[in-house]
């Protein structure tokens, strides 16, 4: 498949998701870019790593930003934890520490699962 064969398919896969299916691709897609971070920090790659974290301090952002707290105790609790998430993942690009990332992979794969979970249940 070309580059642009797949860029139209992933567009076409996120134009027609529904808003949890979309909620799964970013805690996919940050979970992917932080063990790319584990891995390029492991061969030394430190620049690599750097971009990789902010991909997913971006996502935990939008994620964080999309939360309606008016909702309540729910919302606010998932506010806490994005953030506990986003500055752990900031201080494990300053140190590169994957163990950091670890824990931050672990986060967010909690979340997805749980996620996942409801959303099969919507549907």
């Amino acid at each position: 498949m070309t580059a642009h064969a797949y860029q139209v398919y992933r567009q076409t896969q996120v134009s027609t998701a529904s808003p949890g299916e979309l909620l799964l691709m970013l805690f996919d897609g940050a979970i992917r870019f932080a063990r790319q971070a584990q891995e390029h920090i492991s061969k030394g790659e430190l620049e690599a790593a750097n971009s990789k974290l902010i991909r997913v301090q971006d996502i935990i952002s939008e994620l964080n930003l999309s939360l309606d707290l008016s909702v309540g105790e729910i919302a606010q609790n998932l506010q806490q934890l994005y953030t506990y998430i986003y500055d752990r993942l900031v201080e494990a690009n300053i140190k590169k520490d994957p163990e950091i990332v670890d824990e931050a992979i672990r986060f967010l794969v909690e979340l997805r699962d749980t996620w996942e979970q409801v959303v099969s249940q919507v549907r």
